[in-house]
């Protein structure tokens, strides 16, 4: 199958597009985007742009988040994030918080975390789409046992890795990372019902930095 994804990416998850289970996700998730009657986040042409944002090449820090944000204009591909003009979401709001109380850096004046992406930060839902005002509404059709195939390929062919895991969806997404391999730095996830319990507070964003830096890697500019 023709999987229009950043080539490097392509080229390692090429055996995934060839099997059953991902043949029925793209004839489900394309019905569901041709009902008049659903909207769908992200805009189809965003549903990889998390793996186009960060190539496979370039990636060194993973943040995995659970599905898209459901409501209108906010999903573009990449966990937490949301374009220019768009309100933040109350978790990217604390994320932000905890980035600013961690390393000093400035509240930014919009949510696009792209400006991370390019720096090779992989923002990775564990579902790529997501029905509107339906949470989890993609849960389990496929696209964990795709993104979880995207974690295992980088964890096994990369060293040094940063793996920032939120929740305990994200805790057991990165169940299989070697930690003697790679950094794997977990807390609570930064939602405001759970942010307080040991988000803030975890300095995940230093704790990647020095890591990368140890390894010989540029740092973040989160």
């Amino acid at each position: 199958m023709d999987v229009k994804i950043e080539s490097g990416w392509k080229e390692r998850l090429a055996e995934e597009f060839e099997k059953p289970y991902f043949h029925a996700l793209v004839e489900r998730v394309r019905h569901d985007y041709a009902d008049p009657q659903v909207k769908v986040y992200p805009p189809g042409k965003e549903i990889f742009a998390a793996f186009d944002a960060s190539t496979f090449d370039e990636t060194k820090v993973v943040i995995i988040g659970q599905d898209p944000y459901h409501g209108p204009g906010q999903a573009n591909g990449l966990c937490f994030s949301v374009a220019p003009g768009v309100q933040m979401p109350p978790s990217l709001v604390n994320i932000f918080k905890e980035v600013s109380a961690d390393t000093g850096a400035p509240i930014p004046a919009d949510g696009d975390l792209r400006r991370w992406a390019k720096q090779g930060v992989l923002l990775l839902n564990s579902s790529l789409t997501v029905k509107e005002h339906l949470p989890k509404s993609h849960s389990g059709i496929g696209w964990e046992t795709f993104t979880d195939a995207a974690v295992d390929v980088l964890a096994r062919s990369k060293d040094n890795l940063v793996f920032l895991l939120w929740g305990s969806d994200a805790i057991k997404k990165g169940a299989k990372i070697d930690r003697n391999r790679h950094l794997v730095l977990t807390s609570p996830h930064p939602s405001p019902l759970s942010a307080h319990r040991g988000f803030f507070g975890n300095h995940h964003f230093t704790k990647a930095n020095e890591y990368l830096v140890a390894h010989g890697k540029t740092p973040i500019k989160w």
